[in-house]
């Protein structure tokens, strides 16, 4: 298809405008008219940040051949010259272009949109690291049109987002609040790559501030109790591998030394988060008194016993409701966004152990436990499981074990080496006798994350090959009731590290 001789009729319109000064004298010179192939160029482009687009129009003339110029104007500036449009999206946004050709007897334009999108909109986020603790970041994005991804952006998207910036080692936790993806890194021992906390942009993951703390050599960390949405001026707990904890203020950058969590802290703590500014309970177990505490909306900590807003002075023998037990994992049950409007407060599954270690319990509580007076809260404790027997025997399942719970199907899958393991947590089958719902990889694999699609139907498994040198870490996605595989991703990483669904 071609267009010729239409007039112009605005600047950014979708059609081809020639203009033409006409020279002849007597029609013994007639001008050579230039024509642009509109199947060679597109009125809208659409391109992924990072991106690079080529459009190479074909051109012809009417008469003969005359020397021709081009201009690719951007929001009415000049780009270039080229005859060829090369544009790297290092920009979001959405911009009015135009391709204006010239000979000596006049110009044609030809106006068309180009759109850089954000590649990170919504979609499966995993931090892995390699032998040598080498940090790298993936993303796997989720069509809007519900479709089946093709699979994870090749390369590392930290560094190909920021190029003047190292990439810490031994990433340890990321979490998605108030726009930012923000990742802990420990950094190595000798000092060269020390602790960074990264703010990247959600839509972009660019680095926007990052934050060392040189004068804190015990800043080690392994997660961080930041809800969705960051208040102005709240500290928010960030557990490290000695379980000890700083505070952090995501809006000043600032790391400090606890003042509402100066103890030692079991690796589980739980973020149960309302999504909304100040509306989030944060979970700790006091592994020196043995004891469950709770930040509530910032409040606290208060304990989990008998008595309402129980300090941790008060916690001792009975009053302590996990009086004689130690943890062995605590994990969020999960709800739907439909759940949530459905009502009923977010639960916590806590899995504790007597003093032999081989005799397991489960208490099913609300992680809102501190509001009741003490009337309530003894029958909110008790509606809510107490104590059940849900185990004797030897159980793998520590603090560190890779764990997701649900509401949906009443589940907790947890991982033992290569395999997944289902556990109806609301029947009296015992965790010890977990079915296994799906093993993946060879003998040697190990699972080191699950994360839940967000209505629950899909699990996300990254386990990775010890004995596999490079991208030795893979993500499979299998039916969270069936086990079924549902897709294999494979060598797409290194030996993962926390993998999570970034919403849009």
């Amino acid at each position: 298809m071609k267009l010729k001789n239409i007039l112009a009729i605005a600047l950014l319109t979708t059609s081809l405008t020639s203009c033409f000064d006409d020279e002849t004298t007597l029609g013994n010179r007639p001008i050579s008219e230039i024509v642009i192939d509109s199947t060679s160029i597109q009125q809208v482009y659409n391109i992924n940040k990072n991106e690079t687009l080529t459009i190479s129009p074909v051109v012809s003339q009417t008469t003969r051949e005359k020397e021709l110029t081009y201009t690719w104007e951007i929001n009415l500036e000049t780009y270039s010259h080229d005859k060829e449009f090369v544009y790297e999206g290092k920009e979001l946004g959405s911009y009015q272009c135009r391709l204006i050709v010239e000979n000596s007897d006049g110009k044609t334009f030809f106006p068309f949109e180009l759109h850089v999108n954000s590649p990170y909109e919504e979609g499966i986020t995993l931090i892995s690291k390699d032998a040598e603790g080498n940090s790298m970041l993936s993303f796997m994005l989720m069509p809007a049109d519900g479709s089946e991804p093709t699979g994870f952006m090749s390369g590392d998207q930290f560094s190909a987002n920021n190029t003047d910036y190292a990439f810490a080692a031994n990433p340890a936790d990321m979490v998605q609040s108030s726009g930012s993806l923000i990742v802990a890194c420990q950094g190595n021992e000798d000092g060269t790559s020390p602790a960074t906390i990264y703010y990247l942009n959600e839509k972009t993951f660019v680095v926007e501030n990052m934050i060392t703390a040189p004068e804190y050599p015990d800043f080690k960390p392994t997660q961080m109790g930041i809800p969705s949405v960051g208040a102005s001026g709240v500290a928010y707990p960030v557990l490290c591998e000695n379980g000890h904890v700083y505070e952090f203020s995501t809006t000043e950058g600032a790391l400090a030394k606890p003042v509402k969590l100066p103890y030692t802290y079991a690796q589980t703590a739980i973020i149960s988060d309302g999504g909304t500014g100040g509306n989030y309970n944060l979970l700790y177990w006091d592994t020196d008194i043995n004891a469950l505490c709770m930040i509530y909306r910032g409040y606290g900590p208060y304990y989990c016993g008998k008595k309402y807003h129980l300090s941790r002075e008060e916690c001792q023998g009975t009053a302590n409701f996990f009086n004689g037990l130690s943890i062995r994992k605590m994990v969020l049950v999960r709800m739907t966004d439909e759940q949530k409007r459905a009502g009923g407060n977010p639960e916590a599954l806590v899995i504790t152990s007597n003093a032999t270690g081989i005799m397991f319990q489960k208490s099913r509580l609300s992680v809102d436990f501190w509001e009741y007076n003490s009337e309530t809260l003894e029958n909110v404790l008790i509606d809510n499981g107490g104590y059940q027997m849900c185990g004797i025997g030897q159980l793998s399942l520590t603090e560190t074990t890779p764990c997701v719970a649900n509401r949906t199907y009443y589940s907790m899958l947890f991982a033992e080496g290569n395999k997944v393991k289902r556990w109806n947590y609301t029947s009296s089958q015992m965790i010890t006798a977990a079915d296994d719902l799906l093993t993946v990889g060879s003998e040697s694999a190990i699972i080191t994350g699950l994360e839940l699609s967000a209505d629950h139907t899909r699990t996300y498994v990254a386990f990775y090959e010890p004995d596999q040198p490079g991208l030795n870490g893979s993500v499979w996605v299998i039916d969270t009731d069936k086990g079924t595989v549902l897709n294999k991703y494979e060598n797409v990483c290194y030996q993962p590290v926390k993998i999570m669904y970034k919403k849009k």
